[in-house]
């Protein structure tokens, strides 16, 4: 499908390269990047995304949007499932909101918690800068593997 991109990090030669294809793969979310998001570090079905609270993540509360908060999970979610090599596409997504963020850095960590040839899920556990839980997401991915060549 155009457009969809993953790390490719299964290719041969490309063992070493998590964090680099991570790296250029976050790059090309302008979304995530206009967030003020950053990612901290990646691994095969890991993922660690921070962001800088700014004024502009703020409900009429005053606190983090809940919007904000799961597309700062849904950021790492993307990272972690697509961290194998292959194509990945969210095919659920959740979010429970704990607490209400309201400054500071917020850090949110995926971490795979099933995975075969076409699903994965993971969790995302979301703190603030003080380790508070603030959200606990859940999705799971449709993972594009290639289809068998048939037998004659």
């Amino acid at each position: 499908m155009p457009g969809l991109k993953s790390f490719h990090m299964s290719a041969p030669g490309t063992e070493g390269n998590v964090e680099e294809k991570a790296r250029e793969f976050f790059a090309d979310d302008l979304f995530a990047r206009d967030m003020g998001m950053e990612l901290v570090s990646v691994s095969p079905g890991k993922a660690t995304v921070s962001m800088k609270i700014r004024d502009s993540h703020r409900n009429s509360h005053g606190t983090v949007h809940g919007g904000a908060l799961f597309t700062l999970a849904d950021v790492a979610f993307a990272l972690a499932s697509n961290s194998h090599g292959i194509d990945a596409s969210a095919i659920n997504a959740n979010i429970t909101y704990m607490t209400a963020a309201r400054d500071g850095v917020l850090i949110a960590e995926a971490e795979e918690f099933a995975l075969n040839h076409k699903l994965a899920s993971y969790t995302v556990t979301i703190t603030d800068d003080e380790e508070r839980k603030i959200a606990i997401f859940q999705g799971m991915v449709y993972r594009r593997t290639p289809r068998p060549e048939k037998i004659l």
